[in-house]
């Protein structure tokens, strides 16, 4: 076994980018690592993790720094201000990243806030760059750029073969928030 932390890229229109970074955290938590999730994008709906991930402390925290998904829903906010936040989502993952206190740091909705333009890329391939050798770092997100694919050590792609929405069956609580 090696020591050398990964980046681990989750993408693809199929449902589960998160839950399975998620799925690591709870893997990572069972042997005392400790775990840090920075959530973009997502910061002011409730949904489940928001609740469960208090639960994992301390070994695990979770930041959710998003003002919610942009443009869609009852988003009013200018497009500015998402960048603003997402870049200081920026600031305090690199600052996370770099504090030698996780073993596990995920960053989710990542490329989601690359391809909305909230951030941009380069910060993020110097965010990876910068990672100390035994951090782990999971992206989440679909649309990951290939610039990312290309630094990660592994990629999964979630493609969507049947979804419940197709049916007109709404989000459902502890399922998909």
């Amino acid at each position: 076994m090696t020591s050398k932390g990964l980046v681990i890229v989750y993408t693809g229109k199929g449902k589960g980018k998160t839950t399975a970074a998620l799925g690591m955290a709870l893997r990572a938590i069972g042997y005392n690592h400790k775990v840090c999730m920075i959530q973009f994008i997502k910061g002011s709906w409730h949904y489940g993790e928001m609740s469960s991930s208090k639960r994992l402390e301390p070994e695990f925290e979770m930041t959710a720094i998003g003002k919610g998904f942009v443009g869609i829903i009852d988003d009013k906010s200018p497009k500015e201000d998402h960048q603003k936040i997402a870049n200081e989502a920026v600031r305090i993952s690199k600052e996370k990243i770099l504090s030698k206190k996780y073993d596990l740091v995920i960053l989710d909705e990542i490329n989601y806030a690359v391809n909305l333009d909230l951030v941009k890329i380069g910060d993020i391939l110097d965010l990876i760059k910068s990672k100390p050798n035994n951090v782990n770092l999971v992206l989440t997100g679909n649309y990951a750029k290939p610039e990312i694919i290309e630094v990660a050590d592994l990629v999964t792609e979630m493609k969507e073969v049947k979804h419940p929405f197709q049916l007109g069956i709404k989000a459902k609580k502890g399922i998909d928030f």
